[in-house]
């Protein structure tokens, strides 16, 4: 586990576009979760800014997350709901301090 590579990612849906947005994050979490190299991956919306998703992701390993980025379940979310979004989603694997 102390090994594990800790990922978070924000994706902000544009105003018209929230519901769809989360539909297709709900379906693209679901497939994650079944990739041999996840070892967890939760997805929560802002309480205070309505469109505002953050995923918090564990993976084995920096190959079971680039792995996972050339998924098809991701390569499809992102083609499908990739234009309602307000700005690219932003991906930051994290590394421990101290």
């Amino acid at each position: 586990m102390a090994n594990d590579l800790k990922v978070v990612a924000t994706i902000i849906a544009k105003p018209d576009a929230v519901d769809a947005v989360r539909d297709g994050l709900t379906a693209l979490v679901a497939e994650s979760r079944k990739e041999d190299g996840n070892v967890s991956y939760e997805l929560f919306e802002s309480a205070v800014e309505a469109g505002t998703f953050v995923t918090i992701e564990v993976w084995k390993s920096q190959e079971d997350l680039d792995g996972h980025m050339q998924t098809p379940h991701l390569q499809q979310a992102l083609s499908e709901f990739g234009a309602h979004l307000a700005a690219p989603p932003a991906i930051h694997p994290l590394r421990p301090v101290g």
